[in-house]
């Protein structure tokens, strides 16, 4: 299972075999006009399901929300704090009437107590197997620390729901080459057991801007399908 116009890694660890017209309509789509639609801490708050989604999954702190502000080229689209678990809703973003964004809660973290966390993971179960137009989830992993339990746990959701799934590696600028490809190599190891997973990971750094126009070419074919 290979995503469109991707033909594997290349030497930098980056996803290659983009050609010029992907990265031009991917960055064509991400510079229109996102704006934050909708919150949802319910099942029965869900938003209509009228434009392709993107769910964008991650441990408590992992950069889910630097991402999302660096695909779309803005600072403040996405609220990033040092407050694990803030995201506490379903936040849908509308991509130029052509994609919804949407930001997950943040796992691993939250600050909250265990009928509150559980209802939140229920209200989560409930849109990644009930969404129609859900294309594809986004599973964010910090690339200093790789695959953890909840990790997994995440995956084997996604996996029963049958959305697939590729694994980013978010802030890989703060780890040295070496240390990248053998955090790369375990998860894409890890990656084996999991049906619903594309086979290869994508390595980004918001802050460096790597990988951004890869991933945003990637997304922009959902957006035309």
């Amino acid at each position: 299972m290979t995503p469109p116009n991707i033909t594997g890694p290349n030497s930098t660890g980056l996803m290659s075999g983009f050609s010029e017209e992907a990265l031009e309509a991917g960055r064509l789509l991400f510079a229109k006009e996102c704006d934050f639609k909708w919150g949802a801490q319910t099942p029965d708050q869900l938003p209509e399901a009228d434009l392709p989604e993107v769910a964008f999954a991650g441990r408590s702190n992992v950069g889910k929300s630097s991402l999302v502000n660096a695909l779309t080229g803005r600072k403040t689209l996405a609220r990033t704090s040092n407050t694990p678990g803030r995201t506490q809703q379903l936040n849908f973003f509308d991509l130029g009437g052509r994609l919804k964004l949407v930001d997950m809660p943040g796992y691993g973290y939250a600050k909250e107590s265990k009928e509150k966390v559980e209802a939140w993971n229920d209200m989560v179960r409930r849109y990644l197997k009930g969404r129609v137009t859900l294309r594809r989830a986004l599973v964010l992993i910090d690339s200093r620390h790789g695959l953890k339990p909840n990790d997994d746990e995440i995956m084997t959701m996604l996996d029963k729901a049958a959305v697939p799934y590729v694994v980013v590696l978010t802030k890989a600028d703060k780890v040295r080459s070496q240390e990248l490809a053998e955090v790369t190599k375990r998860c894409e190891a890890g990656l084996k057991k999991h049906p619903a997973a594309f086979p290869q990971v994508h390595i980004t750094s918001s802050e460096k801007g790597l990988g951004i126009a890869e991933l945003r070419a990637s997304l922009a074919a959902l957006a035309a399908e």
